[in-house]
């Protein structure tokens, strides 16, 4: 494919996810508390929002506030409240990802309401992330039975990007990084090394270090996230299309998938050593989940809900209300819904055409033709009888797309924290 067709479909497809970012997630704030249907016989996905950090990371844009031990524990007394009020609504989880935030920053807390998760639901698998200077072996072991993937956000092993992004003070050297992680990495079934691409000074040899030590620390799993900083919505055609042509993410992207192709690809930017199905992004692998804690997302029945951002209104909906909800979307059109749940199947590698069609109540050959023939016309996927796969060029488009849809999510956490009061 010629450039000027691959700067098209770059723009088509920001455009497409800007779209239905556009009218599927502009919120309306609840003036009475909200409620919404579900199905007591299925058992959804939970994500569980720990919103307490040491130090802020400069690039990180996630709900978040500075650590008060007080605060933090007040706040995992309401988290186990909040999962008790959806066990009494009827709620039943098999999944649990816990984000932040920093989630270890208060082990024996966390601990226990893992333990009142497990208890209250049919939980199997637990993912959590963490930071690194939360990976101290004698924490995590205790957490050994608990926990199946822990997600180590590294970011980088380079020492001057590691001082350029404030990084370096606050988590070490790459060689003190590495000496922590070697430590642990056999702690859990599956250690998950978190490392971004694309950095402006980051060079294709600093790319490949990182991915070369990720793979020699014995990590089971290295997702590898684009920097999320080129937002081209507000910028006209022309200079959209001067920063594509500057840009060097697609490059990159060949680079690393190279590297790690002798690693299992889970989804667009996650590989694996060995084949599993814990899953590596919430949002990507269940089209519904069930959020708790402050700042929560939860996308049950084509709508997106928001729990409080501010912690003393989370506290008090918990006590006078059944749930926390703050905000909420209209209802998905279908058309918007297909084009976002299409992308996030592309995006873990495939389209399986009837298994879609029937989870979705759709013939995606003519509620998506026209999408499907802009794709297959730039050569992003090809089409058999029975799926729909991206090729490395449709994969590193699901990437752009993906990334599209998480700053989109970034404007609504924006958005939100403009709730917070104290």
């Amino acid at each position: 494919m010629n450039k000027s067709m691959q700067l098209l479909s770059f723009y088509t497809s920001s455009k497409l996810i800007q779209n239905s970012m556009n009218e599927c997630m502009t919120l309306e704030y609840a003036n009475k508390e909200i409620t919404y249907e579900f199905d007591r016989n299925k058992k959804y996905f939970l994500y569980m929002h720990i919103p307490f950090c040491e130090e802020f990371c400069s690039f990180c844009t996630f709900h978040k506030f500075k650590y008060k031990k007080d605060d933090c524990s007040a706040y995992f007394k309401n988290l186990r409240i909040e999962l008790l009020k959806l066990k009494e609504k009827g709620f039943n989880f098999d999944t649990l990802y816990i984000g932040g935030g920093t989630p270890l920053i208060d082990k024996v807390e966390l601990l226990n309401t893992i333990e009142y998760a497990k208890m209250l639901f049919d939980i199997k698998e637990v993912s959590c992330e963490t930071t690194p200077n939360h990976i101290n072996i004698d924490i995590l072991k205790n957490f050994n039975g608990l926990i199946n993937r822990l997600s180590i956000g590294v970011q980088t092993f380079d020492n001057e990007i590691l001082k350029k992004t404030s990084r370096f003070e606050k988590y070490g050297s790459s060689s003190q990084l590495q000496n922590k992680i070697s430590k642990v990495v056999d702690v859990f079934p599956t250690i998950s090394l978190d490392l971004i691409f694309n950095f402006p000074t980051q060079t294709e040899e600093m790319l490949l270090n990182d991915l070369k030590i990720a793979k020699n620390l014995g990590a089971k799993q290295i997702i590898t996230y684009p920097l999320m900083k080129s937002k081209l919505r507000n910028i006209d055609i022309f200079s959209q299309f001067k920063l594509l042509k500057n840009s060097r993410e697609y490059q990159l992207y060949l680079l690393i998938k190279n590297e790690m192709s002798t690693f299992y690809q889970n989804n667009a930017w996650a590989f694996s050593k060995n084949r599993f199905n814990l899953k590596d992004e919430y949002i990507a692998e269940n089209n519904e989940y069930v959020g708790v804690g402050s700042g929560a997302f939860t996308h049950i029945n084509r709508q997106l809900f928001v729990n409080a951002y501010d912690l003393n209104e989370y506290s008090n909906l918990l006590k006078n209300n059944s749930n926390t909800i703050i905000a909420y979307s209209k209802k998905f059109r279908l058309k918007k819904y297909l084009q976002y749940q299409f992308l996030v199947h592309l995006f873990n590698g495939k389209v399986d055409i009837e298994k879609f069609n029937n989870k979705f109540n759709t013939a995606v050959e003519k509620s998506l033709n026209v999408e499907l023939l802009l794709l297959k016309f730039i050569d992003a996927i090809n089409i058999t009888k029975s799926e729909i796969i991206p090729t490395p060029f449709g994969e590193y488009l699901s990437v752009v797309m993906m990334k599209e849809f998480y700053m989109g999510m970034d404007e609504i956490r924006a958005q939100l924290k403009k709730t917070i009061k104290s």
